[in-house]
């Protein structure tokens, strides 16, 4: 898969178990791909040393570059890289992810690759406020990486938003199934595509006597299943495969990947910014922290990340 060729893996200083780092590894031995091993470090005691001359200053900082940059080869060396290229970079920034999203700009990497917390008494994968900021500024694909194996012959589901008129959504579910048919042949899985479509509104059932809910939820089912069939054909991918179910999209998608026990989930995220990503969020945000696998975030095409000042 020529497409993924410069991996931006980001390494996680306050653990030792690297799990964005070695699926950076495994997805590398089938595509061919260099990766970045980034890590982003700063120590806020730096900033009660104003009473130090800048030279002083600067060797403090420039040695804890260089401790984490030990720290950084020498996991390297104990991880099974076999001919992969991996190079290190360690830079000072308490911004995480605004040095993640400029990388990115700046070196053209094709996928970053970011590990998630677990909360060890809940059980849950908990969202650190650089998850939501690289998923929403992110120019490249993001995947973020759970405990999740990647097994031979596992599932893949791409989330679409098909029966919609806007050619945005078109154009994102084109781009969503194009990439999860390279997925699935890289990484030797089945493909699924899994779509939600919204229940009767219950006002209208309540206000409207005559307004039959069955009926209405019959058509909108076949729209949604005529939609689905045309584009699933359109990429060559058997009936059997589809799912439609009525709800909630992050219902639907979290239900349909514990169904087939995914190994990936591909959804588009739109990227909002300011108050409406406060208020509205997306579907992406919605399920990403309710799946137990690995999640790949997709932008529009000619998404501009916010960041990205040129």
């Amino acid at each position: 898969m020529e497409k993924y060729q410069k991996i931006l893996a980001v390494v996680d200083p306050t653990t030792e178990d690297q799990k964005a780092l070695k699926r950076a590894i495994e997805l590398a031995r089938k595509t061919g791909a260099s990766i970045t091993a980034f890590l982003t470090i700063y120590d806020f005691s730096y900033e009660m040393t104003t009473m130090l001359s800048s030279d002083e200053r600067e060797a403090m900082r420039q040695s804890v570059i260089n401790d984490r940059t030990q720290w950084l080869q020498s996991l390297l060396s104990e991880l099974d890289t076999g001919e992969i290229r991996i190079d290190c970079q360690v830079i000072w920034h308490n911004r995480p992810f605004e040095q993640i999203i400029e990388q990115v700009l700046k070196n053209g990497y094709d996928i970053v690759i970011k590990g998630t917390h677990q909360h060890d008494k809940l059980k849950s994968v908990i969202f650190t406020p650089t998850d939501w900021h690289i998923l929403r500024k992110c120019p490249c694909p993001v995947l973020l990486v759970k405990e999740h194996l990647w097994p031979d012959n596992g599932n893949i589901v791409a989330a679409l938003n098909i029966g919609s008129d806007e050619e945005e959504h078109n154009s994102l579910n084109e781009k969503i199934t194009a990439e999860a048919k390279q997925l699935t042949k890289v990484m030797n899985a089945n493909l699924h595509l899994v779509n939600s479509y919204p229940g009767t509104p219950v006002n209208i059932a309540i206000e409207i006597p005559e307004f039959n809910a069955s009926d209405y939820n019959r058509s909108m089912f076949k729209h949604h299943e005529n939609a689905m069939q045309e584009h699933a054909q359109a990429f060559n991918i058997a009936k059997e495969n589809t799912h439609i179910k009525e709800g909630l999209p992050e219902d639907v998608i979290q239900s349909i990947a514990n169904e087939l026990d995914a190994e990936l989930v591909i959804l588009g995220t739109v990227g909002r910014t300011g108050l409406s990503a406060a208020l509205i969020g997306n579907t992406a945000e919605h399920v990403i922290d309710r799946l137990n696998c690995d999640v790949l975030a997709l932008k529009p095409d000619g998404y501009v990340s916010p960041l990205d000042v040129e």
